[in-house]
């Protein structure tokens, strides 16, 4: 609201301007006099510049109370938006820093969630690997049970051949000495045979001898 001018009077004390705002009192002194000419010796022009004077006054000190007040309103308003944005600004670092804080949070859940899926396709393969090996030992338990129960017949057979072979053993050495015996018999029987081939050989050269002898004896008689 602009301000209205203030006539030049030597009875009234012109307002300051609202761009100084010096300190004004916030109401008219109660000691202050007006003079006011009086009807005998002042024109009625006089009393109306006078009437007109305090109404300016008062009307400069009301504006100048309100262009205080508004002074005051806008510093608050302004301190208060400066509060304001003060806060926004802190509420938007802290929003920068929650959705900065809120990313790395994002990546490292994406993180975990790539090397909870690598370590569930880890464990399916162990699982897998663990089936199959489970199916193996499995296999080689079988294989180790039918090893063992060859082995145990093995066992069985080996002691029975073991006596097997030990009665060989026996019956070859028995045989053994029996073969031992019967060629010393052989021997003997093939010196006895010797010796009575020699007898018959001598026998039958006496034989021979004999009847040689007897074919001699005999021929002189049929001489006679």
């Amino acid at each position: 609201m602009p301000d209205a001018p203030a006539p030049n009077s030597a009875k009234t004390t012109a307002a300051p301007t609202p761009k100084t705002k010096p300190e004004a009192p916030d109401s008219v002194p109660e000691n202050t006099v007006v003079a006011v000419p009086s009807r005998a010796k002042s024109s009625p022009a006089a009393a109306i510049f006078g009437t007109l004077s305090v109404v300016l006054f008062v009307v400069v000190i009301a504006l100048w109370k309100q262009g205080v007040a508004r002074d005051k309103v806008v510093a608050q308003n302004q301190n208060r938006a400066d509060q304001v944005l003060a806060g926004a600004a802190l509420l938007q670092t802290q929003v920068d820093a929650s959705t900065a804080h809120t990313a790395g949070l994002q990546k490292q859940i994406d993180e975990a969630k790539i090397e909870s899926v690598q370590r569930k396709t880890e464990l399916d393969n162990i699982k897998a690997s663990t089936v199959e090996l489970q199916t193996q030992m499995d296999k080689a338990r079988v294989t180790s049970a039918g090893f063992q129960t060859q082995m145990e017949e093995a066992k069985v057979s080996s002691i029975k051949h073991q006596g097997e072979a030990e009665l060989a053993q026996t019956q070859t050495a028995v045989m053994q000495t029996q073969l031992t015996k019967a060629k010393t018999d052989t021997a003997q029987l093939e010196a006895q045979l010797k010796e009575s081939q020699t007898q018959a050989a001598e026998l039958q050269t006496k034989l021979a001898k004999a009847e040689k002898d007897i074919a001699l004896s005999q021929k002189p008689a049929a001489k006679k």
